[in-house]
C-alpha cells in the first residue's frame, strides 16, 4: 500500500499552544523523521472551539491551520468525562480552567461536583486527533482511558487533570508517571499509535 503523501514530508504543524500536547506528540511521531512546529511557534492564532465533539473540535483547529500553512497539520481535542457529572467537562474541560489556565481549580471543581452528586469518581479521558492536509478530506483517530477521580491532587508531571486521575488497573495518577509511561496508558497515546499505524503502515 503506498504510503500517505504526508510522510514525505517531514515538518508538520501541531495546531496547538499547548506546550504538554507538543511535548508528547513530537515525543511520538521523532521516530518515524517528523519534526514538529506548533501553531504558537508559527504564529498562528487559535480558533474557537465552537463545535458540539471533539472530533469537530479538532478537525476545526487542524484545518485552519493546513488551510493557513499549506502544510499537513495534526491537531488534538481531548478531554476529561466524569461519569458521576454526566460527562462533564467533556469538550469543555479546557474551558473549566479559565483564561488563566488555572486546572487547580479545575480538579477541585470536577472533585466537588463529584462530592454534590453522591456518585462515584469513575472517569475517562477522550482524544481524538485530526490530521488535514489542503484540498484531502480530514482524517481522524479517537483514543480513550478509564479511570478514577483522586483527591488532593498527586505529581508534578503532564499537565491538566493529570494530576487525579489514575488508570484503571493503576495505582500512580498521570502527574506520577514519566512521559513514556504516560505514552503507553493514555488516551492521546492511544489515538497516536492508532494514527501511526495508519498513516506509517507500523
Amino acid at each position: 500500500m503506498e504510503k500517505s503523501p504526508v510522510t514525505r514530508n517531514s515538518d508538520w504543524l501541531v495546531a496547538t499552544h499547548n506546550s504538554g500536547k507538543i511535548k508528547e506528540i513530537a515525543a511520538r511521531l521523532a521516530p518515524h523523521g517528523v519534526s514538529i512546529t506548533s501553531a504558537a511557534d508559527a504564529h498562528l492564532p487559535e480558533p474557537d472551539e465552537t463545535g458540539d465533539s471533539f472530533a469537530a473540535n479538532a478537525a476545526l483547529k487542524a484545518e485552519a491551520a493546513a488551510n493557513a500553512s499549506g502544510r499537513p497539520a495534526l491537531a488534538d481535542d481531548s478531554g476529561l468525562s466524569v461519569a458521576a457529572l454526566g460527562g462533564a467537562p467533556g469538550i469543555y474541560s479546557a474551558r473549566w480552567a479559565g483564561p488563566e489556565k488555572d486546572f487547580f481549580s479545575a480538579m477541585k471543581r470536577v472533585h466537588d461536583g463529584i462530592l454534590e452528586a453522591g456518585g462515584s469518581a469513575d472517569a475517562a479521558f477522550v482524544c481524538v486527533l485530526a490530521l488535514a492536509e489542503p484540498g484531502k478530506p480530514t482524517r481522524f483517530w479517537e483514543g480513550r482511558v478509564e479511570g478514577t477521580i483522586v483527591w488532593p491532587p498527586r505529581g508534578t508531571a503532564g499537565f491538566g487533570y493529570d494530576p487525579v486521575f489514575v488508570p484503571a488497573d493503576h495505582d500512580r495518577t498521570f502527574a506520577e508517571m514519566t512521559l513514556d509511561e504516560k505514552q503507553a496508558l493514555s488516551h492521546r497515546g492511544r489515538a497516536l499509535n492508532r494514527m501511526v499505524k495508519e498513516v506509517f503502515g507500523e
